[in-house]
C-alpha cells in the first residue's frame, strides 16, 4: 500500500510539472506574429473565474465586401485601454499567435494583441 501511495504521489508530482512546463513553452513561444487592421466592432472582459479581454476585428478589404472577423485577446489592461478608445477609427492591431495553451484561462484565442496603432 505505501508503494503504492508513493508512487502515486510521484506520478502526480511528475504530471503538475509536466503541465507547469507546457503552459510555460506555449505562453513563451511565439509561433506567428503580425499585424492586422479593420475596426474594432467588441472588446469585452469576459470569462467565469478567469476574466479575459476578449474582441473581434472586423476586417474590409473592398467597400461593399463582407468583413473577414478576427478573433484575439488582448492580456494587459493598458492595451484594453488604448483599444477602447480607439473604438470607431481603423487600426492596426500587432499579435503574436501562440498555439497548444492548455487552458482559457490566458485567452480564448491563441492570438495576444501586444500592440494597437491608429490608422489616419
Amino acid at each position: 500500500m505505501k508503494r503504492f501511495l508513493k508512487f502515486l504521489a510521484i506520478t502526480i508530482v511528475v504530471a503538475f510539472i509536466g503541465f507547469c512546463l507546457w503552459t510555460w513553452a506555449s505562453l513563451n513561444y511565439v509561433y506567428s506574429s503580425g499585424e492586422r487592421a479593420g475596426y474594432v466592432q467588441k472588446l469585452s472582459k469576459k470569462g467565469w473565474i478567469c476574466k479575459t479581454w476578449e474582441g473581434e476585428l472586423a476586417m474590409v478589404s473592398l467597400p461593399g465586401t463582407l468583413p473577414e472577423k478576427f478573433l484575439f485577446t488582448v492580456p494587459e489592461d493598458k492595451i484594453a485601454e488604448q483599444i477602447n478608445q480607439s473604438l470607431g477609427k481603423r487600426v492596426t492591431l500587432t499579435y503574436e499567435q501562440h498555439i497548444g495553451i492548455p487552458t482559457s484561462c490566458y485567452g480564448e484565442t491563441g492570438y495576444f494583441i501586444n500592440n494597437v496603432r491608429v490608422v489616419e
